[in-house]
């Protein structure tokens, strides 16, 4: 049985991909009648708030249709911006040699939030570096992750 995010991405991404951008991720912030369903786009040529309502309006269509969640919610669509997060493993393959933050679901020798360089992934694992240390994260236990800008 699908879970509620695969529902989600499954009914996203045509619709999305279709349009012409790549969906980034999607995250689905239940908190009763305040939920948030927020759709990360992305295109080479950056993303213009046109873009954003474009999606919006014809996923908002959709989910009239399809009525994929229970109750209220707020649609967001966004470009992954500055802080752009990392949801699949290409992400990180993608963005080796960047700054990055990490929370983790369960703790890795008793910590859950790791930030330092993506020096890449190997097998199911992203590779941090912190300082002179070196740690292999589990993807699966990755909660969330994003890109920390780094300005000169």
């Amino acid at each position: 049985m699908a879970t509620v995010k695969e529902k989600l991405y499954e009914l996203i991404t045509p619709v999305v991909v279709g349009l012409g951008y790549e969906l980034v991720g999607v995250e689905y912030l239940p908190q009763g009648k305040h939920s948030l369903l927020r759709v990360y786009i992305d295109t080479e040529g950056g993303i213009t708030l046109e873009h954003c309502e474009q999606v919006s309006r014809q996923l908002s269509a959709l989910f009239d249709v399809e009525d994929p969640l229970n109750g209220q919610y707020n649609l967001e669509v966004s470009s992954p911006g500055l802080e752009r997060p990392l949801f699949i493993k290409e992400h990180y393959v993608r963005f080796s040699g960047s700054r990055i933050f990490v929370r983790l679901a369960i703790p890795l020798n008793g910590r859950r939030k790791f930030e330092g360089l993506l020096t890449g992934v190997e097998d199911d694992e992203v590779v941090l570096k912190i300082d002179d240390e070196v740690f292999n994260l589990p993807l699966i236990q990755i909660e969330k992750a994003h890109i920390v800008p780094e300005f000169s």
